[in-house]
């Protein structure tokens, strides 16, 4: 759900069309805990001031009216919880509906905290959007989530997006810790 990861979405997808046979793993990294706390003032401006400096480097644009249109809260786990969610109930799902949630999310601005929006992004894939309300809520699920957690923690991920390779021996190596260039990664995997 961080907008640099929406920013580097493009550049993740120019790297990948190189390497068809790559196996991507999408590990939830979390951002921010749930809450049903509405942001302050101070919060909305510094992330919506950001989406404008993403527009700047990246090729992604943003609709800004998200900000006026919703009670936006520093929530992200659930819309973690809903990637983990659908790739339960479709494997290889992933990265359909994490992008289906940074749509809803970015260029539709509606709320990914909510569960109308994300059931919503799960229909648009393809799911039982029963099913997924289901599982997106089930104690396995969690579990789950928490393993992802436990693996940016293992990895030292401080920053999103965050993207490594994996060798045979399950040694990682980062390709990025934040925003780069499709160009980076590929320089950064070649060496």
């Amino acid at each position: 759900m961080c907008a640099w990861c929406y920013g580097f979405q493009p550049e993740l997808d120019r790297f990948l069309e190189q390497y068809p046979s790559a196996e991507v793993d999408w590990i939830m990294g979390g951002l921010a805990p749930d809450t049903k706390e509405p942001m302050s003032e101070n919060l909305k401006e510094a992330i919506s001031s950001y989406w404008h400096q993403i527009e700047k480097v990246s090729q992604v644009t943003f609709n800004h009216s998200y900000w006026e249109r919703n009670t936006p809260y520093r929530s992200t786990y659930q819309a973690c919880r809903a990637v983990i969610a659908a790739e339960k109930l479709a494997a290889r799902s992933s990265p359909n509906m994490a992008k289906a949630i940074q749509s809803a999310y970015y260029r539709e601005a509606r709320n990914p905290s909510l569960d109308e929006t994300l059931i919503d992004c799960a229909g648009t894939t393809g799911l039982c959007e029963e099913q997924f309300l289901t599982v997106l809520h089930a104690k396995e699920t969690e579990l789950e989530f928490q393993k992802h957690l436990a693996i940016t923690r293992h990895l030292q991920v401080s920053g999103f997006p965050a993207l490594f390779y994996i060798n045979k021996e399950n040694q990682a190596y980062p390709l990025t810790h934040g925003f780069c260039k499709a160009e980076a990664l590929f320089e950064r995997f070649r060496d």
